[in-house]
């Protein structure tokens, strides 16, 4: 009620003292947000270590965003030692409980090799996992799949398929790559 000012005044130091006292018993949905409220310096002082420490809490006990968040720390090396092979652990956790946002991290780590072996085929496979649940950057990175006949046969009509869904939604090289291969099939 604090954090968002719901019938009493909004406070972030006020929830930060509630939430502290909540994730100390084990409330894993607690540990998640006293990770949130670390990491962006929400009612404390900024502490990326902190924030580590209770997304982990929150993450070993299954909370998928916490998951993610702890996984991109990883990725980026923020506040701990970049280490992409606990990234992808940790992603794969959140994106098999339908993280789509961890399905999209998976998706581009694939394509571009980072900790792992580049493949297409398994890009693929994780960008349309996330682009099926509607998630924007997975349709459009699933069009470019299509248009560059990468893990997959070439095709463009695919490739407009999501473009498109993706352009809808508000992605600008998604609405370019569109028109583009418009183009091209006018011709």
């Amino acid at each position: 009620m604090y954090r968002r000012g719901e019938g009493v005044p909004q406070s972030n130091v006020q929830a930060f003292v509630w939430y502290s006292k909540a994730a100390e018993k084990g409330l894993e949905d607690a540990q998640f947000v006293l990770g949130n409220m670390y990491f962006f310096g929400w009612g404390v002082e900024q502490d990326h270590a902190k924030a580590l420490e209770w997304y982990r809490k929150a993450a070993e006990k299954g909370v998928a965003e916490a998951q993610y968040n702890l996984a991109t720390m990883y990725a980026e090396g923020d506040g701990v030692s970049q280490d992409h092979v606990t990234a992808l652990e940790w992603y794969r956790k959140a994106a098999e409980q339908g993280n789509e946002e961890a399905q999209v991290s998976i998706g581009v780590m694939y394509a571009d090799g980072e900790g792992v072996t580049q493949d297409y085929a398994q890009a693929l496979v994780w960008f349309r996992k996330a682009a099926e649940q509607g998630n924007r950057k997975a349709q459009y990175n699933l069009g470019a799949m299509y248009r560059y006949g990468r893990g997959v046969a070439q095709d463009y009509e695919q490739a407009i398929i999501w473009f498109r869904k993706a352009a809808e939604r508000g992605v600008v090289p998604a609405q370019q790559e569109l028109d583009e291969l418009l183009s091209l099939q006018k011709k």
